[in-house]
């Protein structure tokens, strides 16, 4: 197996080297060829100063410095993109994603999938937390034409061709599972010890705007239940119309000012809604016209080898 790990790296100065010393042990007894990219996505902290130290200790260690912070999965695209590999593996930085494990995803793979995702035998975090990301994962499922996949994690096997699907990809905001799915849709999952994390960069308000930018910046599912809305509002204010006139007849008068102002609101309300999801789709296309890329590399290390 000719293997390329990607990992990106966002506050991760105490977790890089164990990270790598783990796949330094791991990586030999599986692998005919490999490499680990580290990504780092603008990291405040001395990251870079350790992943260069240990892209001087092993030359298969390649170390890509971004200029600024630009998230998660534009970092993950940009080593995907320097992958020289037949297989790519996606991993957290936080050991949360055992290397030891990548075989297995490497076993489910070569049934002929293109993408395994690894997914944990149990949730780590709290109710809350995980009734969120579950319900990110079922609509990010259900956008990329695979709803049967609903494991999807950041820890992932996937084919190099399938990098061949969004080449010409350009935008600041953007989605690496959406991206895969324009290659294919053979995905499927396997359970793998996943363990919890010490920290998490995500949180609450995090996972909500993932869950907006997958529904605004990759579906038409949000204009769709605008227009829903607007449908059976329309039918709603019919409904009135005919009861304030049956009113009228039958007893002469119309309902008085809260009656009309509690209409007013419903209306006003469906409206603003509906103008809001209008805002984030001219949000999305303003992002996308100023073809701004989705990173810009600062330096990068044992490109040679």
């Amino acid at each position: 197996m000719n293997i390329s790990i990607i990992v990106p790296i966002y506050r991760g100065e105490t977790f890089i080297e164990p990270l790598v010393e783990r796949l330094a042990k791991s990586l030999p007894e599986f692998a005919n060829q490999y490499e680990v990219i580290l990504v780092n996505d603008g990291s405040p902290d001395d990251s870079w100063s350790v992943i260069d130290r240990m892209a001087e200790k092993y030359q298969w260690v390649r170390g890509i410095r971004l200029m600024r912070n630009y998230g998660q999965h534009n970092a993950t695209l940009c080593g995907v993109r320097a992958a020289r590999y037949e297989f790519i593996v996606t991993m957290d930085q936080d050991l949360q994603h055992p290397p030891e494990d990548i075989p297995i995803l490497y076993e489910k793979i070569s049934e002929g999938f293109d993408v395994v995702y690894g997914a944990p035998k149990k949730l780590p975090r709290g109710f809350l937390r995980n009734l969120l990301t579950s319900n990110t994962k079922t609509i990010l499922a259900n956008i990329m034409g695979v709803p049967s996949v609903r494991n999807i994690s950041a820890f992932r096997m996937f084919r190099a061709k399938l990098k061949n699907a969004f080449t010409n990809f350009q935008s600041p905001t953007l989605i690496v599972d959406v991206l895969l799915s324009w290659g294919t849709t053979r995905f499927t999952s396997v359970q793998v010890n996943i363990t919890q994390a010490e920290r998490s960069n995500y949180n609450f308000w995090t996972l909500a705007k993932a869950a907006l930018l997958i529904l605004t910046g990759y579906s038409t599912m949000p204009l769709r239940l605008a227009s829903f809305i607007g449908f059976f509002m329309t039918l709603f204010g019919f409904g009135i119309f005919a009861y304030v006139m049956i009113i009228y007849f039958v007893a002469g008068s119309l309902p008085g000012f809260p009656f009309l102002a509690s209409v007013i609101a419903i209306f006003n309300g469906a409206q603003m809604f509906t103008l809001g999801i209008f805002g984030e789709y001219l949000a999305r296309m303003f992002d996308r016209s100023m073809d701004r890329p989705p990173y810009i590399i600062q330096e990068a290390t044992n490109e040679d080898q």
